[in-house]
C-alpha cells in the first residue's frame, strides 16, 4: 500500500531544532531514483495541496514512476545578464530549466515556481529546453555593438545534465562559441563534457576556455542520495583527468559544502582533484533559498534522521540563526567560527595541493563576427 502523510508541523524559522521537531516534518512519497522527496506546491500558487492516507486504504497501489517530460519553449532572448558584485560574470546561458541530476541541494530548485511548477519533483521530472537558443545566439553575437565578455555556460542548471545527450544544445552553443572565438566558461557535474572536448582543447589553446567540475563527496552512496542522476565521483574524477590531459584548465567546486554531511571531506575531495589534473579550486556554502530549505529539511529527515538537527543547527549558526542569508559576498561562505573554520581549512588545503594558481583572463580581443561571401556580416537565424 502507497502511504502517504499529510504534514501540519512546520520546523520554527529560527533559532535550534531538534531531532523530532525534523524527524515530523518529512513527508513520505514515492520518490525513487528521484532527489526530492516531495513535490510542494510552488509559493506563487494561489492553493497547496498534498496527497495523505485518509485512513479508509483507498490507495491501494504505489503510483507509477515518475516519468521525465520535455517542453519545448520558444525564447526570445538567449543571453541573461546579472549585476551581481559577488559573481565572476555578468552574463551565462542556459540551455534548460530545470535539472534531471536531481540534487537535492540545487540552489536553482525555487526557480521553477517561475513556470508554475514545484521546486521539488517537478524541477527534475518536468524540463524545458530551447530549440531556439542558438539561432537566438548567433544572432545576438553579430550584432554590431555586441561587446564580448565572458558567458558562463549553464550555471542555473546543469548544460551537461542527461537529456543534452539527445538533445545537443550545449553543444550548438559551443560551436557557435568557437565560430565567434568567444570567451565562455562551463561548470558541470557531468561526464559528458568529455564528449565535447574536441571543441574545448582548441579553445582553451586560445586561452577563450575554462571547465569547473562540482565534485562533492568521495562516497558513493552519500553520491546517489544527493545527486541520484549525476555522474558518480570516480566519473568526475576521471573526467577532471580527460579535460586537464586535453590542455583544458579545471577549477574543481567542493560546492555545496554541508556541514556534518560532506564538509569532513574537504580536504580529501581536494586532494583528489588535484591529483586528477585540477589547477584551481573553489567552495560554497549550502544555500536554502525559498522553498529548498523544507525540501532539504525534508531529504534530511528521511536520509540521515541521527544528524538531520546538527546539520540544520550547524547551517544556522553560519547565517546568523536562520536558514539562509541572502547578502552579497556571504551567502556563499556564511560567518560565524564555524564558517571561518571552513574557510581556514580551505585555504589552508589548496595552497598546500597547488590548487591556488593565478590564471589570467579569457582573451576578449579574439572575438570575430564572421562574413558571408559577399562581404556582410552573418545574421543566419
Amino acid at each position: 500500500m502507497a502511504k502517504f502523510v499529510k504534514v501540519e508541523q512546520k520546523l520554527p524559522k529560527h533559532g535550534r531544532v531538534t531531532p523530532q521537531q525534523l524527524a515530523e516534518t518529512a513527508e513520505r512519497f514515492d520518490h525513487s531514483g528521484r532527489g526530492a522527496i516531495s513535490n510542494p506546491t510552488g509559493r506563487y500558487e494561489p492553493d497547496a495541496r498534498e496527497s495523505f492516507d485518509d485512513g479508509w486504504d483507498t490507495v491501494e497501489e504505489a503510483p507509477p514512476p515518475l516519468r521525465t517530460e520535455l517542453t519545448a519553449e520558444t525564447a526570445r532572448t538567449i543571453i541573461t545578464f546579472n549585476q551581481s558584485p559577488d559573481i565572476r560574470f555578468d552574463r551565462s546561458i542556459n540551455p534548460y530549466r530545470g535539472c534531471e541530476h536531481g540534487c537535492v541541494y540545487c540552489f536553482a530548485r525555487p526557480s521553477h515556481a517561475y513556470q508554475g511548477l514545484s521546486p521539488g519533483l517537478d524541477f527534475e521530472s518536468k524540463l524545458f529546453f530551447k530549440p531556439n537558443g542558438p539561432a537566438l545566439l548567433r544572432r545576438e553575437l553579430s550584432k554590431p555593438r555586441y561587446v564580448p565578455r565572458v558567458i558562463a555556460l549553464g550555471i542555473n542548471t546543469d548544460a551537461y545534465q542527461p537529456i543534452e545527450k539527445r538533445l545537443r544544445l550545449t553543444r550548438a552553443f559551443l560551436e557557435i562559441l568557437a565560430e565567434f572565438r568567444h570567451p565562455v566558461s562551463l561548470l558541470t557535474k557531468s561526464a559528458l563534457i568529455q564528449r565535447d572536448i574536441d571543441i574545448l582543447a582548441p579553445l582553451a589553446e586560445m586561452d577563450l576556455t575554462r571547465v569547473g567540475i562540482s565534485l562533492t563527496t568521495l562516497d558513493p552512496k552519500l553520491a546517489r542520495r544527493m545527486e541520484p542522476r549525476a555522474a558518480s565521483p570516480r566519473r568526475r574524477l576521471e573526467t577532471i583527468e580527460k579535460l586537464s590531459a586535453a590542455g583544458i584548465p579545471v577549477t574543481v567546486m567542493t560546492a555545496p559544502l554541508i556541514p556534518s554531511l560532506n564538509d569532513n571531506e574537504l580536504e580529501s575531495l581536494l586532494e583528489a582533484a588535484a591529483n586528477a589534473g585540477a589547477t584551481g579550486a573553489g567552495y560554497v556554502l549550502l544555500r536554502l533559498p525559498y522553498e529548498l530549505k523544507d525540501l532539504f529539511h525534508e531529504w534530511l529527515a528521511e536520509h540521515y534522521p541521527d544528524r538531520a538537527a546538527r546539520v540544520v543547527n550547524l547551517l544556522r549558526e553560519m547565517r546568523g540563526g536562520k536558514d539562509y542569508d541572502a547578502r552579497w559576498f556571504e551567502r556563499g561562505s556564511g560567518k560565524g567560527p564555524y564558517a571561518r573554520l571552513i574557510a581556514q581549512r580551505f585555504a589552508t588545503a589548496r595552497r598546500r595541493l597547488g590548487l591556488d594558481m593565478v590564471r589570467p583572463p579569457l582573451r576578449m580581443d579574439l572575438f570575430r563576427v564572421r562574413e558571408t561571401p559577399d562581404g556582410q556580416m552573418s545574421l543566419d537565424v
